[in-house]
């Protein structure tokens, strides 16, 4: 952002934390955290900030220096015990750095595990898990650690925090050695005792519904899936999809470029939906642009194909985000009872 004096402010992803710079200058504050939005003269800075712990609230202070909270947006949350949120190094298979958070039930250390643990992929992909208040309308962390789970948030390649190769990593090749990333973290956790290799579970939405989907079709060790507003077809989002540019760079095609099979073919998780045995929940918004409800569908029927057991929910009037309060409560509740039926 451009300021009264001085060089522009930009806000920067920088691993699980958030980065201030300032342009041309070298001057580089951190916060701990996942900060969104910022405002400053030049001078004194105010940036809303979530922390491990504590929701998004405004902090203000001197650029470069310590901030304050001067808000409270959520006083209803105080006394309440979440979950400890560990911040997780590890490497790929390959030897590339990879960062994410571990949640736990409120309470409960590593000692108390196993655990049964959920892994949600994030969406995006270029999109991220910073340290930040894991809480909100979608089945988040805090969510369902306090239904007694361990949540794996991984930070695969793909996304933000990272700079720009690491990003640009997957495209052409969404679900390859992303989802080894994220395979690695979960074996990591169970041979710790965190996980029990007999309970693992997964959600996602957007994209992070789509590694669900994938993940699926890799592998049986999940004994439960909720995908909500995921992608199956790659080539079909392409078609169909408000952004069918960037999903066809994603998917590596379009199924018009000649005679198939295409290269998004093999990346897309309905092309190995034989291979599925785990239950799957499907939610999506019959008005999605981003990802028409057709994906939800198309998963639908071979699921059902397969006789693989799943159930579709069709939220009406709500998009690629569910925004209505009876559909968000509606999608927290069965998020829990599924897993509390499946991971029992």
């Amino acid at each position: 952002m451009q300021v009264e004096s001085g060089p522009p402010l930009m806000l920067v992803a920088d691993g699980l934390d958030t980065a201030l710079h300032r342009l041309g200058s070298g001057e580089v504050s951190f916060w701990r955290g996942q900060a969104d939005a910022i405002a400053s003269n030049g001078e004194i800075v105010a940036i809303v900030l979530s922390t491990a712990h504590h929701p998004k609230n405004v902090h203000s202070g001197p650029s470069g220096g310590a901030l304050t909270r001067i808000s409270d947006m959520a006083p209803e949350f105080d006394g309440i015990e979440w979950g400890s949120q560990e911040r997780l190094a590890y490497k790929a298979f390959d030897g590339l750095a990879l960062d994410g958070l571990l949640v736990l039930p409120p309470g409960k250390t590593r000692d108390d595990g196993p655990f049964s643990l959920i892994t949600i992929p994030h969406g995006g992909p270029y999109d991220r898990y910073a340290d930040g208040f894991r809480l909100g309308w979608f089945p988040s962390a805090q969510w369902l650690a306090s239904a007694g789970h361990a949540v794996f948030l991984p930070n695969p390649r793909g996304g933000q925090g990272h700079g720009h190769e690491f990003a640009a990593s997957v495209a052409g090749r969404v679900g390859l050695e992303e989802w080894r990333d994220i395979e690695t973290g979960i074996d990591l956790l169970v041979a710790e005792g965190v996980a029990d290799p007999d309970r693992l579970g997964i959600v996602g939405g957007s994209h992070g519904g789509f590694m669900t989907a994938w993940a699926v079709g890799q592998t049986g060790r999940f004994k439960a899936a909720l995908m909500v507003a995921g992608i199956c077809d790659w080539g079909m989002l392409a078609a169909t999809g408000e952004f069918g540019p960037y999903d066809a760079v994603l998917g590596g095609s379009t199924g018009w470029e000649g005679e198939g099979p295409h290269r998004h073919d093999r990346l897309s998780p309905i092309s190995h939906a034989s291979k599925i045995e785990t239950p799957v929940l499907i939610v999506h918004g019959a008005d999605d642009t981003n990802v028409p409800l057709s994906q939800a569908e198309f998963f639908h029927r071979a699921l059902r194909h397969f006789g693989v057991e799943h159930d579709l929910v069709v939220y009406p009037g709500e998009g690629h985000r569910i925004h209505g309060r009876e559909y968000q409560l509606d999608l927290l509740r069965r998020s829990r009872e599924w897993f509390a039926r499946l991971l029992h």
